[in-house]
């Protein structure tokens, strides 16, 4: 995780407009590999430094850039990485107690190792998208009560 702070206003801009130069160079091309350069009085020498990248990368970059931007927080988590029970728990923002109960009831998918539960990261990131959900159709459901009381 990056915990640096949040971009103060110049750097956004600077990265928002990074952000749309990677897109329009994406937009023009269909290739293998795009080359970003340092460029100096729009000459190019055998010294300039170039940058090849496939475009999934400057994909990503883009999208990076762009939540910088925004001043969301960016956090990086590999592939297939497991979670201890209180790694899980603090990114739900729910007590350990609580998230074990979830794995008990089968809620979340998970290994045990030994004596300790692993959750991965991509399990835990699906049962938070499922319960973002369902509070939102139950909001939703609350709204849509409230109006037809005409408790607005």
């Amino acid at each position: 995780m990056l915990d640096e702070p949040i971009l103060n206003k110049k750097e956004s801009e600077l990265a928002r407009a990074a952000q749309r130069c990677i897109i329009a160079a994406l937009d023009h091309s269909r290739a293998d590999k795009i080359a970003l350069f340092g460029e100096k009085e729009n000459s190019i020498t055998a010294e300039t430094p170039i940058l090849e990248l496939p475009p999934k990368v400057l994909k990503f970059m883009a999208r990076t850039l762009g939540a910088m931007a925004e001043g969301k927080t960016i956090v990086l988590v590999p592939q297939g990485r497991e979670l201890t029970t209180v790694q899980a728990a603090s990114l739900l923002n729910v007590s350990r107690p609580f998230f074990t109960k979830l794995l008990k009831e089968g809620k979340i998918a998970h290994t045990i190792v030994g004596s300790h539960r692993r959750v991965k990261y991509d399990d835990l990131m699906k049962y938070r998208d499922r319960m973002r959900e369902e509070q939102d159709k139950a909001m939703q459901a609350l709204i849509d009560q409230s109006q037809e009381l005409g408790l607005e």
